[in-house]
C-alpha cells in the first residue's frame, strides 16, 4: 500500500493526495466515496477483498480559504522545474525580474523566473527582449493542481480528468 490517493471535494475539484491507508479509513467511515479505483491491485483482508482506491471524493463539502499557493522562491523553482528559463541549465540557479525592479518591476508570479547567474548577469537591467533572450515559458500564477505534478514527479493516467488534464 505504497500508492498516493487523489482526493476531490464534493463538487469533484482537487483537493489533496492522502496514502491509500487514510483513504481506506475515509472509505469504511464512509466520509468518502470511491470513484476509481486501480484494477490490478486489490486489499485482502482474511474474509474478504476490497478495491484498491486511485481516486476518492468527500461526501461533505470542504471549504479552503488557502487555495491560492504563496510567492516564494522555493515554490517559482518549483513552476519552474528548477531549470533556467533562458538557457534550459539546471545549475547555479537564482531568481530574476522579467521587468527589472529599477524600472518598475514587481515582485510577482508573472514577473519572476528561475535563472542561472550566467543568464541573470548577461540580461542585467534590461527586458529579455532588449537583452535578445526570450524566455522558454511565460512566466504564470500556478493553480494548486498544477503542483500536484511536482509533488509527485508526475500525475497517474487516471487521475487526468480529475485534474483538467
Amino acid at each position: 500500500m505504497d500508492s498516493d490517493v487523489l482526493v476531490l471535494n464534493q463538487d469533484y475539484q482537487p483537493l489533496s493526495i492522502c496514502s491509500v491507508q487514510r483513504s481506506v479509513k475515509l472509505l469504511f467511515l464512509e466520509k468518502a466515496e470511491l470513484l476509481h479505483d486501480d484494477p490490478e491491485k486489490v486489499i485482502r483482508t482474511v474474509n474478504d477483498e476490497y478495491s484498491y482506491p486511485s481516486v476518492i471524493r468527500l461526501r461533505r463539502y470542504i471549504n479552503l480559504p488557502y487555495a491560492k499557493i504563496v510567492l516564494s522562491r522555493r515554490n517559482i523553482m518549483k513552476r519552474d522545474q528548477h531549470t533556467c528559463q533562458y538557457c534550459g541549465t539546471k545549475s547555479d540557479l537564482t531568481l530574476d525580474h522579467v521587468l527589472p525592479r529599477s524600472r518598475g518591476g514587481e515582485d510577482s508570479w508573472e514577473n519572476l523566473v528561475t535563472a542561472c547567474n550566467k543568464c541573470n548577469v548577461k540580461k542585467g537591467n534590461r527586458t529579455p527582449d532588449e537583452a535578445r533572450m526570450p524566455l522558454d515559458i511565460e512566466p504564470y500564477r500556478p493553480v494548486h493542481i498544477t503542483f500536484f505534478q511536482n509533488l509527485l514527479g508526475g500525475v497517474q493516467e487516471h487521475w487526468k480528468p480529475y485534474l483538467y488534464m
